[in-house]
Protein backbone atom coordinates (compact mmCIF):
# COMPACT_ATOMS: atom_id res chain seq x y z
CA UNK A 1 0.00 0.00 0.00
CA UNK A 2 1.66 3.16 -1.26
CA UNK A 3 0.99 6.42 1.26
CA UNK A 4 0.42 9.56 -0.76
CA UNK A 5 1.82 12.55 0.23
CA UNK A 6 0.31 16.14 0.70
CA UNK A 7 1.98 18.45 -0.24
CA UNK A 8 1.82 22.05 1.80
CA UNK A 9 1.69 24.87 -1.32
CA UNK A 10 3.20 27.99 -0.26
CA UNK A 11 1.41 30.54 0.42
CA UNK A 12 0.34 32.92 -2.67
CA UNK A 13 1.12 36.71 -2.40
CA UNK A 14 -0.11 38.80 -4.54
CA UNK A 15 0.32 42.01 -2.84
CA UNK A 16 3.77 43.72 -3.66
CA UNK A 17 2.75 46.63 0.08
CA UNK A 18 3.68 45.13 3.42
CA UNK A 19 1.18 46.97 5.85
CA UNK A 20 2.99 47.75 9.59
CA UNK A 21 -0.23 48.11 12.07
CA UNK A 22 -0.16 48.77 15.72
CA UNK A 23 -2.93 49.64 18.71
CA UNK A 24 -2.07 52.70 18.87
CA UNK A 25 -0.26 55.38 17.37
CA UNK A 26 2.41 55.08 21.01
CA UNK A 27 2.88 51.74 20.44
CA UNK A 28 6.44 50.11 20.20
CA UNK A 29 5.17 46.61 18.46
CA UNK A 30 2.76 45.84 15.97
CA UNK A 31 2.25 43.16 12.98
CA UNK A 32 3.09 43.84 9.23
CA UNK A 33 1.31 41.97 6.86
CA UNK A 34 2.50 40.85 3.43
CA UNK A 35 -0.83 38.78 1.33
CA UNK A 36 -1.85 36.38 3.82
CA UNK A 37 1.61 36.46 6.09
CA UNK A 38 1.50 38.39 9.30
CA UNK A 39 4.66 38.74 11.28
CA UNK A 40 5.43 40.22 14.82
CA UNK A 41 7.72 43.49 14.42
CA UNK A 42 9.00 46.24 16.65
CA UNK A 43 9.00 49.70 15.81
CA UNK A 44 10.39 53.14 17.32
CA UNK A 45 10.27 54.09 21.16
CA UNK A 46 7.81 56.61 20.87
CA UNK A 47 5.44 54.72 18.00
CA UNK A 48 4.07 56.22 14.74
CA UNK A 49 4.41 59.76 13.83
CA UNK A 50 3.30 61.60 10.79
CA UNK A 51 5.97 64.66 12.08
CA UNK A 52 9.39 62.50 11.69
CA UNK A 53 12.44 64.25 12.76
CA UNK A 54 15.68 63.28 13.64
CA UNK A 55 16.34 61.43 16.56
CA UNK A 56 12.57 61.41 17.82
CA UNK A 57 12.62 57.42 18.16
CA UNK A 58 9.65 57.74 16.13
CA UNK A 59 8.37 55.35 13.00
CA UNK A 60 7.49 57.77 9.76
CA UNK A 61 3.77 57.02 8.97
CA UNK A 62 3.34 56.65 5.30
CA UNK A 63 3.56 54.32 1.92
CA UNK A 64 7.90 53.65 1.60
CA UNK A 65 8.95 52.59 -1.23
CA UNK A 66 11.96 49.27 -0.73
CA UNK A 67 15.34 50.94 -2.30
CA UNK A 68 17.88 47.99 -1.69
CA UNK A 69 18.64 45.23 0.73
CA UNK A 70 21.60 45.11 2.63
CA UNK A 71 23.39 42.11 3.75
CA UNK A 72 26.56 40.91 6.08
CA UNK A 73 28.39 38.22 3.68
CA UNK A 74 30.00 36.59 6.68
CA UNK A 75 26.82 35.98 8.42
CA UNK A 76 24.90 34.33 5.80
CA UNK A 77 24.53 33.83 2.28
CA UNK A 78 23.40 36.40 0.02
CA UNK A 79 19.15 37.29 0.22
CA UNK A 80 17.26 35.43 -3.14
CA UNK A 81 16.62 38.73 -4.31
CA UNK A 82 19.32 38.93 -7.46
CA UNK A 83 20.91 42.30 -8.18
CA UNK A 84 18.84 44.48 -5.47
CA UNK A 85 21.21 42.94 -2.21
CA UNK A 86 24.53 45.06 -1.35
CA UNK A 87 26.92 43.30 0.71
CA UNK A 88 27.72 45.31 3.93
CA UNK A 89 31.45 46.38 4.74
CA UNK A 90 33.33 47.20 7.68
CA UNK A 91 33.54 51.23 6.44
CA UNK A 92 29.88 51.22 5.50
CA UNK A 93 27.74 53.56 7.44
CA UNK A 94 24.73 55.84 7.11
CA UNK A 95 25.00 59.71 7.54
CA UNK A 96 22.59 60.91 10.48
CA UNK A 97 24.28 64.61 10.88
CA UNK A 98 21.34 67.25 9.88
CA UNK A 99 23.90 69.83 8.87
CA UNK A 100 26.18 67.39 6.80
CA UNK A 101 25.48 67.39 2.60
CA UNK A 102 25.29 63.33 2.68
CA UNK A 103 22.63 63.57 5.51
CA UNK A 104 20.51 60.41 5.43
CA UNK A 105 22.85 58.88 2.88
CA UNK A 106 25.27 55.75 2.66
CA UNK A 107 28.69 56.65 3.46
CA UNK A 108 32.17 55.24 4.45
CA UNK A 109 33.89 55.41 7.96
CA UNK A 110 35.92 56.72 9.23
CA UNK A 111 33.35 59.27 8.14
CA UNK A 112 34.06 63.43 9.87
CA UNK A 113 30.13 63.70 10.32
CA UNK A 114 27.70 61.83 12.68
CA UNK A 115 26.72 58.53 10.87
CA UNK A 116 25.74 55.36 11.92
CA UNK A 117 28.11 52.08 11.60
CA UNK A 118 26.34 49.21 9.54
CA UNK A 119 28.48 46.48 10.00
CA UNK A 120 27.51 45.86 13.84
CA UNK A 121 28.59 43.40 16.29
CA UNK A 122 24.85 42.81 17.60
CA UNK A 123 23.13 41.39 14.42
CA UNK A 124 20.70 44.17 14.08
CA UNK A 125 22.10 44.88 10.28
CA UNK A 126 23.04 41.87 9.18
CA UNK A 127 19.85 41.85 7.05
CA UNK A 128 18.44 45.72 5.80
CA UNK A 129 15.75 46.87 3.63
CA UNK A 130 16.40 50.35 2.94
CA UNK A 131 12.92 51.98 3.08
CA UNK A 132 13.00 55.49 0.89
CA UNK A 133 11.82 57.78 3.51
CA UNK A 134 13.14 60.90 3.13
CA UNK A 135 15.37 60.50 0.37
CA UNK A 136 13.64 62.12 -2.56
CA UNK A 137 13.53 64.83 -2.13
CA UNK A 138 15.67 64.85 1.15
CA UNK A 139 14.98 67.16 4.06
CA UNK A 140 17.82 67.92 6.31
CA UNK A 141 16.12 66.88 10.05
CA UNK A 142 13.22 64.99 9.00
CA UNK A 143 14.70 61.71 9.89
CA UNK A 144 17.31 59.38 8.33
CA UNK A 145 18.16 55.59 8.01
CA UNK A 146 14.82 54.42 8.14
CA UNK A 147 15.35 50.76 7.58
CA UNK A 148 13.96 47.39 8.28
CA UNK A 149 16.39 45.21 10.29
CA UNK A 150 16.53 42.49 12.40
CA UNK A 151 14.90 42.69 15.96
CA UNK A 152 16.70 42.99 19.32
CA UNK A 153 15.59 40.20 21.76
CA UNK A 154 11.79 40.47 22.92
CA UNK A 155 11.10 42.80 19.98
CA UNK A 156 12.34 46.10 21.93
CA UNK A 157 11.84 49.30 20.28
CA UNK A 158 13.61 50.48 17.97
CA UNK A 159 14.76 54.67 17.01
CA UNK A 160 12.53 54.81 14.18
CA UNK A 161 13.19 51.48 11.97
CA UNK A 162 10.96 48.57 11.56
CA UNK A 163 12.67 45.41 13.15
CA UNK A 164 11.47 41.91 12.82
CA UNK A 165 13.20 38.57 12.91
CA UNK A 166 15.59 37.21 10.57
CA UNK A 167 13.58 34.27 10.14
CA UNK A 168 10.78 36.48 8.82
CA UNK A 169 12.65 39.13 7.16
CA UNK A 170 14.36 36.45 4.76
CA UNK A 171 10.75 34.98 4.37
CA UNK A 172 9.26 38.38 3.30
CA UNK A 173 12.40 38.21 0.31
CA UNK A 174 11.71 34.78 -0.53
CA UNK A 175 8.40 34.95 -0.99
CA UNK A 176 7.91 38.12 -2.48
CA UNK A 177 11.48 39.42 -4.59
CA UNK A 178 9.45 42.11 -6.06
CA UNK A 179 8.82 44.09 -2.49
CA UNK A 180 7.85 47.53 -3.63
CA UNK A 181 6.71 49.51 -0.79
CA UNK A 182 6.08 49.20 3.47
CA UNK A 183 2.84 51.50 4.47
CA UNK A 184 3.09 52.43 8.16
CA UNK A 185 -0.59 52.98 9.70
CA UNK A 186 -1.93 52.95 13.25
Amino acid sequence: MVKSVRRVAKPRVRSRVAVVRTLSKSASQGVLQLGPLIFRCAIGRTGISARKREGDGATPAGAWQVRRVHYRPDRGPRPPIGSRAVPVKPESGWCDAVSDANYNRPIRHPYPASAEQLWRADHLYDLIIVLGYNDRPRMQGRGSAIFMHVAREGYAPTEGCIALSRTHLLRLLQLQPKLRAVRIVC
